[in-house]
């Protein structure tokens, strides 16, 4: 018996053995073949600890991120991406490890190889201005953004490793853990739900907690002097206000509850347990879904910005489309930057669709009108959008008329029992054009190609008879 289990034993080490001498990098790039530099092969993550300090006197952030994965190979090297910043160690299951920096990848040589399976930590500590490597940078690639009194974090789609080492790609979802400290009396806002405030002097330490895997591009940290509201209704709202703008901006926000009551009676249940959104004391060209707490600019509240008076029909619409993201987009999340208007598409097609319930088909029908003069003097290809189209009014506009002409095709009982079969297969996880298409076939019994090529894929846009649902 003992010979026997001194043989297990040595056959054991030598598996083990020749599975570490089998060991091999992970790729730099997850394989997105719109945005190839995006995201690392060779490990899946599973949750991010940033316990970041916010200096607002420097406008540098520092602290440590950690993050928990586990290797789906024999793992010699792996990279995060991570653009900038100071890195004073990186701790391997709390082993000092080497790494090499290029650009936005950072490689990481692990004290010892990491098998097929195993599950493992890596701690970055570093320090510095967010974004002070981005060449060119824009809002969405700095991720991270100072303004005047405040802190807004915008990472569509490149931004996320300008402020936090990460697998940097929405096919790599994990849960998060925030751990913002500041100077008292600003206000952390995250994704997730706040489960503690910490007050150590002059300084406030926000714990939020995020349980719902989420892409990399969604993680947001807001900072500034807040008011929160909430708000009883279908899912728990928590909105945060700059204090100057919060009774006005409520009115903004106002069909928040009646709007999440629609979409989950039109689409299933609420994929999270909380919503709401932040204002950020500073005006913004766009508005974000950033999970469980959408990003909006102060141009949207009356009087907040001067010389700008908002169209609050427009902003409606916006807030529609951020809110319907969280199934479209955050929920179910790309497979790849190409299959971007499953994100988008659908979230303007959801915006429409509040349009028509609550105003009528008349104006329904218009905002459909509207959208097809735009897209019908361009030849737009939203199934396989250009490079640098990844966000173009096709993606958007003749994406949400793709869905209005399945709509036609298949008639409203099939067309809603497809979303709702969409969303409830494939809730938490990635999809492609074609898996939505297969399952379009699927439930409505018919065969779509060609409706999906000519608005999709073939350039121009079909003619129509009337936009009637």
């Amino acid at each position: 018996m003992k010979k026997y289990s001194l043989f297990l034993l040595i056959l054991l080490l030598m598996v083990g053995a020749v599975s570490a001498q089998e060991a091999r990098p992970g790729s730099p790039g997850i394989g997105d073949p719109y945005l190839p530099n995006l995201g690392n092969g060779g490990y899946d993550a599973v949750h991010y600890t940033l316990d970041l300090d916010v200096d607002f006197d420097s406008s540098e952030i520092a602290g440590t991120v950690t993050m928990e994965a586990l290797a789906t190979q024999n793992l010699s090297v792996f990279n995060l991406d991570f653009l900038g910043f100071d890195i004073t160690s990186i701790v391997v299951n709390e082993v000092e490890a080497n790494f090499t920096r290029r650009g936005r990848e950072l490689r990481i040589t692990p004290p010892e190889p990491l098998l097929d399976g195993d599950a493992f930590t890596v701690a970055v500590t570093y320090g510095g201005i967010p974004g002070a490597g981005v060449e060119d940078a824009d809002s969405f690639s700095r991720g991270w953004n100072w303004y005047d009194g405040g802190v807004f974090v915008a990472s569509e789609p490149i931004g996320a490793a300008a402020w936090y080492p990460v697998n940097d790609h929405p096919r790599d979802k994990a849960t998060y853990t925030f751990e913002i400290t500041v100077e008292q009396p600003y206000v952390v806002a995250a994704n997730g739900l706040l489960r503690d405030v910490i007050e150590e002097g002059d300084q406030m330490t926000y714990i939020w907690q995020s349980d719902y895997d989420m892409a990399s591009y969604l993680a947001t940290v807001n900072i500034a002097e807040f008011v929160e509201v909430t708000e009883a209704g279908p899912v728990p709202i928590r909105n945060y206000f700059p204090a100057r703008l919060a009774d006005d901006a409520q009115q903004v926000f106002a069909e928040t509850s009646d709007m999440m009551a629609f979409f989950i009676d039109t689409f299933g249940p609420y994929p999270f347990d909380v919503y709401g959104v932040v204002v950020a004391d500073t005006p913004l060209f766009f508005a974000l879904e950033t999970q469980t707490i959408s990003l909006f600019g102060a141009q949207v509240v009356p009087g907040a910005v001067d010389g700008v008076i908002p169209n609050l029909s427009n902003t409606e619409i916006t807030v529609a489309h951020e809110l319907a993201h969280q199934w479209f987009g955050n929920s179910i999340s790309p497979a790849n930057w190409g299959d971007i208007w499953l994100n988008e598409g659908f979230a303007t097609y959801a915006s429409a669709l509040w349009v028509e319930h609550r105003y009528g088909a008349e104006s329904f029908e218009s905002m459909l009108d509207f959208f097809y003069a735009n897209i019908a003097r361009r030849d737009f290809t939203p199934g396989a959008p250009l490079e640098d189209g990844l966000f173009s009014t096709g993606v958007y506009q003749q994406g949400a008329w793709t869905l209005h002409a399945l709509r036609q095709e298949v008639g409203d009982e099939a067309f809603f029992d497809i979303l709702r079969t969409y969303v409830e297969r494939l809730q938490y996880s990635n999809a492609s054009t074609d898996d939505f298409i297969a399952l379009a076939e699927e439930v409505s019994g018919q065969e779509l190609g060609d409706l999906f090529d000519a608005w999709l894929f073939a350039g121009g846009v079909p003619p129509i008879a009337d936009t009637a649902g």
